[in-house]
């Protein structure tokens, strides 16, 4: 195992790591209380307030951005910095440059929560934002990986740690994918139009929107996943020759997947199949990495019963498995003549966001903040043990209301009578679905309440008195 000690007279640059973990905290509240209001507002529509910046229409985009940009992406930004200064046992390349992604990054976070809830959007799915905005990102972006590659060229170990290789890939997939889907032509400050057209538009923007989930919200997190699990486990990683093969089979394989997402729709018949076989092998390398990490724990397993840390890690892995299990399932394009357009999908979306995302960022942060405040542990471990079963019971809640919901809908809605007519209208499909939304809800309150529990603990923590904190004993 790898030491990831400080080096003799060697600092590391925390400040940017201390200011991306906390404004994930704060960002992961708004963001899914964000979520919840919309998830009240399809049980009780009366909460729009009769206002167009509060309908679901608008807050929507602002919560996938909030949840996926601000949240998500703010939890990389703050893994990757720790992580790479500490494998490569070497201060961050280029402090000021790493002081500009937090404030950029903070910038733009902001100016999604101003013109999204006015309406002013691209349409496109989780690529929403208008094109001074996207240009924006695409130079915070470039920022980002100046700084994260300057780190590994300046290193001062020969070897470059695995999590590394995931954030290195996905911070250069990220801005290729987001530089050629926001390609577009400007016709106002907050207006522009697509550089492509009709199903090509369609076919770049899954391009874009499944790699987002493939780049960004996968590999990302699995260099968190492949740093904090062993750290926090005290055990090494269980195979790294598994680490390499399922990072280039992952890296190869995902780019191919984002016509999944165009089942029985105007692009080719092919380019759907291919997107389909490509899905089905995916589901290979996914699981190669899921039981890299579960297995990580051979030898601590007993661990489990007293670090709540280390078991919202491994339930994260879980759920990654299990919803990387479901994404290829729901490829086939039989079962996806059931799902598409229905809750399940939903359901699949967030046993990913939830389970696997959140829940391994909200560990990794429980490792991480500690550490980069000089204290040997969290202010509480008892809140800590609560969060993890509110986080928990909240996800399941949530996803299994998702799929019965889901599934119900599918079936009623390709239900036909003996004259070909349909079996149910829409309205009855909907009034069907009326109780699961409303689990649905109530999952969204337990996790939220959980990040409420979170911020606590972490406000505590930071602001403890060095030596007030001591590692526990296991620790």
């Amino acid at each position: 195992m790898m030491n990831h000690s400080q080096p003799q007279g060697a600092d590391y640059n925390y400040t940017v790591v201390r200011q991306f973990a906390l404004t994930t905290v704060l960002w992961g509240i708004v963001g899914m209380s964000i979520g919840v209001l919309i998830a009240a507002q399809l049980i009780w529509p009366q909460l729009n307030f009769d206002t167009p910046w509060l309908t679901y229409s608008r807050l929507r985009p602002l919560h996938t951005n909030a949840v996926i940009f601000a949240f998500g992406t703010s939890a990389l930004f703050a893994t990757s910095y720790y992580i790479v200064q500490r494998t490569c046992q070497t201060r961050l390349f280029a402090p000021k440059l790493a002081a500009f992604t937090f404030w950029g990054w903070q910038a733009i976070i902001l100016s999604a929560v101003i013109t999204l809830p006015l309406g002013l959007t691209s349409t496109k799915e989780y690529a929403e934002l208008e094109w001074p905005i996207d240009i924006a990102i695409a130079v915070v972006w470039v920022t980002y990986a100046i700084v994260f590659f300057g780190t590994i060229v300046k290193r001062t170990t020969s070897h470059i740690y695995v999590a590394n290789w995931f954030f290195g890939a996905f911070i250069i997939t990220v801005a290729v994918l987001h530089i050629v889907n926001s390609m577009a032509i400007p016709v106002s400050m907050f207006k522009s139009y697509s550089l492509y057209s009709g199903a090509v538009d369609a076919m770049v923007q899954w391009w874009y929107g499944h790699n987002a989930v493939g780049f960004l919200l996968t590999a990302g997190f699995l260099g968190m996943m492949y740093y904090f699990v062993p750290k926090q486990a005290g055990r090494p990683v269980y195979s790294y020759r598994l680490s390499i093969v399922h990072f280039w089979a992952l890296i190869a394989l995902y780019i191919w997947a984002g016509p999944h997402h165009l089942h029985y729709t105007a692009l080719p018949d092919w380019t759907q199949s291919l997107g389909m076989v490509m899905s089905l092998i995916l589901f290979a390398p996914s699981w190669g990495g899921m039981i890299n990490g579960i297995m990580t724990l051979s030898g601590a397993w007993h661990k489990l019963r007293t670090d709540p840390i280390l078991r919202f890690l491994v339930v994260s892995l879980s759920f990654y498995g299990m919803s990387t299990f479901e994404g290829p399932m729901m490829a086939i394009k039989t079962v996806n003549a059931l799902s598409h357009y229905t809750d399940w999908t939903i359901g699949h979306v967030h046993s990913g966001a939830l389970g696997w995302v959140a829940m391994v960022s909200i560990g990794s942060l429980y490792h991480l903040i500690p550490s980069v405040y000089g204290h040997g542990r969290m202010y509480s471990t008892q809140l800590i043990n609560v969060h993890f079963w509110l986080a928990t019971i909240g996800t399941v809640l949530y996803i299994v209301s998702m799929w019965i919901s889901g599934v119900m809908q599918g079936l009623m809605w390709r239900a036909v009578n003996s004259d070909g007519t349909l079996t149910y209208s829409f309205v009855e499909g909907l009034e069907a679905s009326y109780p699961f939304y409303f689990v649905r809800f109530l999952g969204g309150v337990f996790f939220v309440t959980g990040m409420l529990l979170m911020a606590y603990n972490v406000f505590k923590t930071v602001k403890a008195p060095k030596e007030s904190l001591p590692a526990l004993a296991e620790a």
